[in-house]
């Protein structure tokens, strides 16, 4: 985990965003996934992200390159395999280009109560 120590830029989506997709809900839900990626920042730390009546607070904000993601990092996201998460990025997002210079922001979460 990486300590975030500058000051984050404006959010450029809502923190009720951040995790939409029903499996990946899921997995949350049941503490398999405790990060998300995304082009955007979309929430503080400290935030709290509500699904399914079950709160989950937001530990942690940072940029990350794709290319930096280790197998660690995948199965934070839900994933057995840093190459599973690729696929399933990939098949999501049809024709991006998995850049290993591209930064995302990631979202560290964590179960509240």
């Amino acid at each position: 985990m990486q300590e975030n120590s500058m000051p984050l830029p404006p959010k450029t989506c809502s923190v009720d965003r951040l995790v939409t997709l029903p499996e990946d809900v899921e997995k949350v839900l049941k503490g398999i996934k405790t990060a998300t990626r995304r082009n955007g920042r979309y929430a503080d730390i400290g935030e709290t992200m509500e699904l399914k009546n079950k709160k989950f607070r937001i530990d942690n904000v940072y940029k990350q390159k794709l290319g930096e993601l280790t197998d660690d990092d995948a199965n934070r996201e839900g994933y057995d395999s840093l190459a599973a998460y690729k696929e399933a990025i990939l098949s999501i997002h049809p024709g991006m280009p998995w850049l290993p210079e591209m930064e995302v922001w990631v979202h560290e979460f964590s179960a509240q109560g």
